[in-house]
């Protein structure tokens, strides 16, 4: 049976109409500015260590850095203790504290928390994680929970060591079993990171010990930790100052565990100023990266911050930072 040409002319009519459509999009703007991460402007793109040259977010809804701030508080080991640090208000959508929004610096174990949304992602809680030998670490300068080949736990379980105690081996055991390997769950962190917006960062392992190849900036720190935040389980077990559980080898036998937080603010070691209502966050310290925190406090109005302090000259002088930004709130 043949078209007639009037059939013949609707069709060609709704075609030209589909492939419009396609091209243009529906009440969607273009941007002036295409996103390419392999170009030397577009945004966030962080060009060398020292030629920076990084176009204005076109994120509506986060928080946008703006001049830096001036240090007329500063704390008084100067602002030369640290190398970046950064005050987001949430609600109001506001950068309040900025310094060296953009430097490239290593996140060390601040990292777990783009390791904890990629398994959280693709992993179920009850999903069974076996550790192999790839996931066994010797070295005693290193956080560990010295798993051995044919250990099992949950992902749950393994979230909580991860971002509780900081286990190393425990970031490679969720590396393996989510992405197939360490270099395959990088890939899958990097390829998250840039979906964020974090474009001026690059990973190579789930954990944070030390590569020179693998790095971020504090506001892609912020864009990391605002993307965590959306996950109960997340901040249900940043805010947790111990934890205590039970694994098993590869026999089924139990083997008992309990940790402290990393957080001395949960700990009750460091105390945040009066307004602020510190909830938990990220701990990371290497000879490398310095000391390190990203974090999520309240006010008094229930509103949310974040806050990113890196490459502190060490944890005395985080804390400070922190706390001295967190004095803002009000």
């Amino acid at each position: 049976m043949r078209c007639t040409n009037s059939s013949k002319r609707i069709a060609t009519i709704i075609a030209l109409i589909l492939t419009a459509l396609s091209v243009c999009g529906c009440g969607e703007s273009a941007y002036g500015l295409v996103y390419d991460k392999d170009s030397a402007k577009s945004a966030f793109r962080l060009e060398s260590q020292d030629v920076r040259e990084c176009a204005p977010s076109f994120a509506a809804n986060l928080c946008i850095p703006g001049d830096e701030s001036t240090s007329e508080n500063e704390i008084d080991t100067g602002s030369d203790s640290y190398s970046a640090a950064m005050l987001f208000d949430l609600k109001g959508r506001k950068t309040l504290y900025c310094k060296h929004p953009y430097e490239r610096l290593y996140p060390a174990s601040m990292t777990k928390v783009l390791t904890a949304i990629v398994a959280m992602e693709n992993c179920d809680m009850d999903q069974m994680l076996v550790a192999d030998e790839n996931c066994v670490m010797t070295e005693n300068d290193v956080q560990k929970v010295k798993l051995r080949a044919g250990d099992r736990m949950t992902l749950d379980q393994a979230l909580h060591m991860l971002l509780i105690y900081s286990a190393n081996d425990v970031a490679n055991l969720i590396a393996i079993n989510v992405g197939g390997s360490v270099e395959g769950f990088a890939d899958m962190m990097n390829e998250k990171a840039r979906a964020l917006g974090a474009t001026n960062s690059h990973f190579v392992n789930p954990s944070g010990l030390h590569d020179d190849d693998h790095y971020t900036t504090a506001y892609d720190m912020y864009l990391i930790f605002n993307k965590a935040i959306t996950f109960g389980k997340f901040i249900e077990i940043i805010s947790m100052s111990d934890y205590s559980t039970i694994y098993h080898d590869d026999s089924g036998n139990d083997i008992s565990y309990e940790c402290a937080s990393t957080n001395r603010y949960l700990k009750g070691e460091v105390n945040p100023p009066q307004a602020a209502n510190v909830i938990g966050g990220k701990t990371g310290t290497t000879l490398a990266a310095g000391s390190c925190l990203v974090l999520m406090s309240k006010d008094p109005s229930d509103n949310s911050y974040i806050s990113v302090v890196m490459k502190a000259d060490n944890v005395d002088v985080m804390y400070k930072k922190t706390n001295n930004m967190l004095e803002l709130l009000q």
